[in-house]
């Protein structure tokens, strides 16, 4: 005899062995529910998570999916506990029509053969357990990143039963882990945890109102390299912009390059996160993205848009000085020359002046009536004049006192600044916080 016809044979002895096993109704119809009101059970054993791509919103998982119903049309032959069936893609008996709503793609693993069985239980109950690699679209917000928490909910029930015919839930030990497991799945940018939500959730798909069994993913972002990578290096940047307030204004070159170098820096770093991070593209067959893409200004990018705002305010700062001393130069150069030539330089009072000046009765008594026309027309030039007098003097005392020699301006900016962006940092991080934390609880609830 040929090998390939007793291996035949083999095949058919076995398939009557485990046919001999179970029984099933005479008119028994694979099309028709089980009964009214069928009760789906799920567990699953999540083997691991094979990656989180968040360019496009999705999870990998590697799974074993256990699905439970009652047929009472089929039952156990003899005293056995349980039978396994043989598994085929065309089951000669009823399945539950599974859906899972995020579901992206779904491919069964397989070794030597698929990896999926068919159990029957001697109370007429049936499991199906399958393995397989399944990718759920997952819809993520990172206007809170680095902070944001993701949270996905996964949604398994039928496409084709509504509420009335078939229910789905979990079991009584929904969700079974590797040994290795601990507090959760932890990947090189997150901490991936499982939650079943055992509350009765419904989903309208047109034709009436489905059950389903919903299962929630959160991913929580570590945070502690973009601290040492991101939020530490721009907070000594800044704290280094204000060392250019204890440099003499003289020494231009090394202020300047203090202050510039450190402006350049945080730019790149800011380029290097947000503008990489709104396109992947490929280099050398790797796959570079520096952080996901958002429809707003992400939490980050804020923090790298103050920290650069701060130190260029600090090279604005230095400039006025610049403008402040080349002024008060020239003030002084001008009073020294009309010292020198016996003149006095003009200083019109800041506020005005009450001194009265004497004048002869016969001018008086003489141009009365030309002295009130003229008065009564120039009124309106001599308040206008008076007013721009005042302005420029003014802006005069402001741009001496930044050009003062004792640095009066650099003093004030060194306790101003660090107080301001200590304050900015405060609000930072209690505003971002208390934000992240209500959208992660709003989402499980």
């Amino acid at each position: 005899m040929r090998p390939s016809a007793s291996l035949s044979l083999v095949a058919m002895f076995h398939l009557v062995r485990s046919k001999d096993f179970y029984e099933m109704e005479t008119e028994y119809n694979k099309n028709s529910l089980p009964g009214k009101d069928v009760d789906v059970s799920l567990s699953l054993h999540i083997n691991r998570i094979s990656g989180v791509d968040e360019s496009k919103e999705e999870i990998a998982l590697d799974v074993f999916l256990h699905v439970y119903w009652e047929d009472p049309r089929i039952w156990i032959l003899g005293n056995a506990s349980q039978v396994e069936l043989t598994w085929d893609k065309d089951p000669k008996f009823w399945i539950p029509d599974l859906y899972i709503r995020q579901l992206r793609e779904m491919k069964v693993l397989t070794l030597f053969q698929d990896l999926a069985s068919i159990r029957l239980y001697d109370n007429s109950t049936l499991r199906i357990s399958i393995g397989a690699t399944i990718i759920i679209k997952c819809d993520m917000d990172f206007v809170l990143y680095p902070l944001d928490v993701q949270t996905c909910a996964v949604d398994f029930g039928s496409y084709k039963y509504t509420l009335k015919d078939m229910k789905f839930h979990w079991r009584d030990d929904p969700l079974i882990f590797p040994s290795d497991f601990g507090d959760g799945f932890r990947l090189p940018r997150y901490v991936v945890s499982f939650v079943t939500d055992n509350r009765l959730n419904v989903i309208y798909y047109g034709d009436g109102n489905h059950s389903t069994a919903r299962l929630v993913i959160t991913l929580s972002r570590e945070l502690r390299s973009h601290l040492l990578e991101s939020y530490l290096p721009s907070t000594l940047f800044v704290i280094m912009s204000w060392g250019s307030f204890v440099v003499m204004p003289e020494v231009v070159p090394g202020r300047m390059v203090l202050l510039v170098t450190t402006l350049l820096s945080l730019v790149t770093m800011f380029d290097t996160i947000s503008i990489h991070g709104a396109f992947a593209y490929k280099w050398n067959n790797v796959k570079k993205n520096n952080s996901p893409s958002a429809l707003e200004l992400k939490c980050i990018e804020v923090w790298l848009i103050s920290c650069t705002l701060f130190v260029f305010l600090a090279l604005v700062e230095y400039f006025i000085v610049l403008f402040g001393m080349r002024y008060d130069k020239h003030w002084r150069h001008k009073k020294r020359d009309l010292d020198g030539s016996g003149g006095i330089p003009s200083k019109p009072p800041l506020f005005g002046s009450n001194k009265v000046h004497a004048t002869s009765g016969s001018d008086v008594a003489g141009d009365d009536d030309s002295q009130q026309k003229v008065t009564t027309n120039s009124g309106p030039a001599m308040v206008a004049s008076t007013g721009k007098l005042r302005f420029q003097l003014l802006t005069r005392h402001i741009i001496l006192y930044c050009g003062s020699p004792r640095g009066t301006l650099d003093q004030v900016s060194l306790a101003l600044f660090p107080l301001c962006f200590i304050i900015f940092s405060v609000m930072y991080w209690i505003s971002y916080i208390t934000e992240s934390r209500r959208k992660a609880l709003a989402s499980v609830v």
